[in-house]
């Protein structure tokens, strides 16, 4: 997420807003369990695997969310 973003400007939004940093580390770790889960390396079943990618896919809304109501007030 926000790999086409620059690291220190995704990094300042990491520190100066608490929502944007919890919703950031959810989304990550979501990402590698749901990555882990698909290849076999934590054995999940299926309802709980639908239910963590639309939970990521969640977050990542709301992180673009912020993301571009900070590049609108700047």
């Amino acid at each position: 997420m926000f790999e086409n973003e620059r690291a220190e400007e995704v990094q300042a939004m990491v520190e100066a807003n608490p929502e944007f940093k919890r919703l950031y580390q959810l989304h990550r770790d979501l990402d590698k369990a749901v990555l882990d889960a698909e290849l076999g390396v934590r054995p999940i079943d299926d309802r709980r695997l639908a239910e963590m990618k639309k939970e990521k896919l969640r977050a990542k809304d709301r992180l673009t969310v912020l993301w571009e109501q900070r590049s609108a007030t700047a």
